[in-house]
């Protein structure tokens, strides 16, 4: 089935979200209050609210996406090239940006958006993140009403189960396994938060999902039996 999807069909992507507040004391009471209801069961007696809010970014309710990377394959004199390009900076614009993007390049019913725990994560997470700023949800990312087999994503998360609910692979492993080189050579997510607000290195972060998108599309190329991408295919447009 993979195979009989046209690469340049698909928009691979990947976000980096953080606390929408530097810090759990910036939030109004009431939202102090909703994130200790929000956080309870995860937080358990282990920690204060407070020292949990460095999580907030998981959640899209409490966080905000800094960056949207994407990545899609094109071919240049019969040779296959894989160009990413972010959207950074202010949420509600760099939403607008590639809410245009799919509306104008990805809009066609033939068209997917595939990313890594991207059905749990990315697209919902995106899809809210709009609705909070009143942005119009574009077709790629609204799914209501719509029955399993006409949802428009493809998760490499959920191609590695093979039908196993509980099983969860991180891209890094799967990287690891596969022998795709891994884009985990500078961060982790659990470190976007303190890039983004004690080093104010955002071009950091950008680089970072970059490597995410360009890790997913080797993962698919793999997944597909093929060989996956030289660093020369690759191009940051």
């Amino acid at each position: 089935m993979l195979h009989k999807i046209p690469l340049d069909n698909i928009l691979f992507l990947d976000i980096e979200t953080v606390p929408e507040e530097e810090d759990f004391n910036n939030l109004s009471e009431g939202l102090q209050e909703l994130w200790r209801q929000k956080t309870e069961y995860q937080r358990r007696d282990e920690y204060t609210p407070e020292e949990f809010y460095d999580r907030a970014g998981i959640w899209a309710e409490f966080g905000k996406i800094v960056c949207i990377s994407v990545g899609y394959f094109s071919s240049r004199n019969n040779e296959r090239q894989f160009r990413t390009t972010s959207f950074h900076g202010e949420e509600k614009q760099l939403l607008i940006e590639f809410r245009n993007l799919l509306e104008g390049h990805f809009s066609q019913p033939y068209h997917l958006l595939c990313a890594h725990n991207g059905k749990e994560f990315d697209f919902p997470y995106i899809a809210r993140r709009m609705i909070i700023h009143n942005i119009n949800i574009p077709l790629k990312l609204n799914l209501f009403g719509k029955k399993p087999w006409e949802v428009p994503h493809l998760d490499t998360m959920e191609l590695w189960k093979f039908g196993d609910y509980k099983h969860y692979t991180s891209l890094k492993l799967l990287t690891s396994i596969l022998r795709v080189p891994s884009p985990k050579d500078d961060i982790d997510g659990s470190q976007v938060r303190d890039v983004f607000y004690n080093e104010k290195d955002l071009d950091r972060i950008v680089t970072y999902c970059e490597k995410d998108v360009v890790a997913t599309a080797q993962v698919f190329l793999r997944f597909r039996g093929e060989d996956i991408l030289s660093d020369d295919a690759i191009l940051h447009v």
